[in-house]
């Protein structure tokens, strides 16, 4: 159940779709999760039904985080409960609250467009544990490439999957220096 007001995120773009089906076919129970750009929640709200322990929904726009709020009751996602904790970022980079200071995913979903992917790769890879998952969308088929070449310091990233024009990059943060 979703209305996604005046935010972002229906299901129905190929972008959401692909970052949907993935979350679809992978073990998310117990993980701690970032939806970073989580318009209306639709992909942090999956993730909760999905068996994620916690979902931290994060976006700059208020609109966006009162639907994320909103469709997460209508779906039985409890926030107060901590399944999903919706949370407005000042300006665009997230600022975690002093109790999560330290809080880093098992994986951070960001659906967004390919020049804040590009501009985010070092600040993303200081919120994946190592050997974790991130995934990327919002892409165009023909920005891959630079997509990719942000992520590679710190990611090692799977082939491109592409639907009607748009791209989805799944990686893996490389092991932590010893």
């Amino acid at each position: 159940l979703l209305d996604p007001g005046l935010a972002f995120g229906t299901g129905t773009h190929p972008t959401t779709a692909l970052c949907l089906e993935w979350l679809a076919t992978a073990k998310l129970q117990g993980l701690r999760i970032i939806d970073y750009g989580c318009g209306s929640g639709i992909l942090a709200i999956a993730a909760a039904k999905l068996g994620a322990r916690l979902v931290w929904a994060v976006d700059n726009d208020p609109q966006a985080l009162q639907a994320t709020r909103v469709n997460a009751e209508k779906n039985g996602v409890a926030i107060c409960e901590g399944e999903v904790d919706a949370h407005l970022s000042p300006g665009i980079f997230i600022s975690l609250p002093d109790d999560r200071r330290d809080f880093t995913a098992d994986l951070l979903l960001a659906n967004i467009l390919a020049r804040p992917l590009i501009e985010f790769a070092a600040y993303f890879a200081t919120l994946v544990r190592p050997e974790r998952h991130i995934i990327l969308s919002g892409i165009l088929a023909g920005q891959v490439e630079d997509v990719r070449a942000a992520y590679a310091t710190d990611f090692v990233l799977a082939p491109p999957v592409i639907r009607d024009g748009w791209a989805r990059l799944e990686g893996r943060r490389k092991s932590a220096m010893v």
